[in-house]
């Protein structure tokens, strides 16, 4: 794959009539080199977030060992990417087939789970020839806790009521080697409290079970940064986690884990897409809700966005675009129409872009390493497009040390 220097030096190369995906190995590295140092316990990558094999050995090559897998072809994708990793098998709903095939074929011993159903059809579906019932299984019970913190809720779907769990729990204790507690505070916690209160949930049904509990599993959740959501330093969650974790009644040698996929993958990936046409303040592009933009149209997700001006272009940034530089004067509100001929394939935005710009011109969409090549489909034809690797950075990171603390005021206040 060939490697440029960044989105204009792409453009530049390939002027490109489809979407082309850019990926930043170094920034995916650094992400798992942070979470492998710093995270208090074990991270496992959300594969879900972004299935790339090319992502999947970067982080693995920096740290993360265990991988949380959400399907069967999931589990076999990892499973023959990195034939040592640890697998977890974390969707709380599973047919018995792909439980079958994850335990004896691919060497999965950790199922998540949240009902007596599925703890019966995971006994059931790992019993030996001779009929006896799995010794070795490592299952953890998934709590329902609030998404209130978070910007994209997960807490209906999946998890057990805090009244209903502790009978869950002892009847899971008796069938499993070792028992574990997971939930989800929903997609980008800005704060870390997120993670408190759902802790003092755990707290509550443990003491209710009255089991031996082996491990402790905070989810994925921590946040990346995006225009209008500028969280708090990772470091503040990792730190509360872990006093929180530290007090609650559970095995001397119980583990820590978690569950981050936005915030491994989120700096790995960009997109160019092509302006095709201009009306107004709209923007028709070659990606949208059936493609990468698939959390900019259905959930209004707004990524950050900068103008690259085709090279023919008589406004000002023609040329020093293409030399590198992008124009960021006299921005305005844009919104964008995907390439499909469905009306649902609008994304509101505000992207805020230069006021000049036209057809011919891309535009650089960052920060879609979670959730944006994942969700590309084939609708009305589209969906091609290339794949490139670039050295720049990201638009945005939580990882280079430079990002001003949002908590932190630039007013001065005098005193004398």
């Amino acid at each position: 794959m060939h490697i440029h220097p960044d989105a204009p030096a792409v453009a530049r190369a390939l002027a490109p009539d489809e979407p082309v995906i850019l990926n930043r190995p170094h920034a995916a590295a650094r992400a798992a080199r942070f979470f492998a140092a710093k995270f208090p316990g074990k991270s496992l990558y959300a594969v879900k977030a972004n299935p790339s094999p090319d992502l999947i050995r970067v982080l693995w090559d920096n740290g993360i060992s265990h991988y949380d897998v959400a399907s069967i072809a999931e589990v076999r994708l990892v499973r023959e990417t990195l034939p040592e990793a640890k697998l977890c098998f974390m969707h709380p709903v599973k047919t018995a087939s792909a439980i079958r095939e994850a335990y004896f074929v691919h060497g999965v011993r950790t199922f998540s789970l949240d009902t007596f159903e599925e703890v019966e059809k995971i006994l059931e579906a790992t019993r030996d020839a001779e009929g006896n019932h799995a010794k070795d299984l490592r299952l953890c019970v998934r709590l329902r806790v609030s998404s209130e913190y978070s910007e994209l809720s997960l807490a209906s779907k999946f998890g057990i009521d805090l009244a209903d769990a502790g009978p869950l729990l002892q009847a899971t204790r008796q069938v499993a080697d070792w028992l574990g507690v997971c939930f989800h505070v929903g997609s980008q916690a800005m704060t870390p409290f997120a993670y408190v209160q759902a802790l003092e949930r755990v707290r509550a049904v443990i003491a209710d079970a009255g089991v031996v509990i082996d491990m402790i599993d905070v989810g994925g959740g921590f946040p990346s940064c995006y225009p209008g959501m500028e969280p708090p330093p990772l470091e503040d969650y990792f730190a509360i986690i872990h006093r929180h974790f530290e007090a609650l009644p559970i095995a001397y040698n119980a583990e820590l884990w978690c569950e981050p996929g936005r915030a491994l993958s989120a700096e790995y990936n960009s997109l160019i897409v092509k302006v095709e046409r201009r009306r107004g303040d709209e923007l028709y592009i070659n990606d949208g809700a059936y493609g990468a933009l698939y959390d900019a149209a259905h959930v209004g997700w707004r990524f950050p966005v900068r103008h690259i001006a085709c090279a023919n272009g008589n406004d000002n940034d023609g040329v020093a675009a293409f030399g590198g530089a992008i124009d960021t004067q006299d921005l305005q509100d844009f919104s964008f129409y995907g390439p499909t001929c469905d009306d649902a394939d609008f994304m509101e935005g505000p992207f805020m872009l230069p006021a000049g710009i036209k057809a011919g011109d891309w535009i650089e969409v960052g920060m879609l390493g979670a959730y944006g090549a994942a969700m590309r489909t084939a609708f009305n034809g589209f969906g091609g497009g290339e794949t490139v690797t670039v050295t720049d950075e990201p638009m945005a990171s939580l990882y280079r040390g430079d990002r001003k603390d949002p908590r932190v005021s630039d007013n001065v206040v005098s005193l004398r």
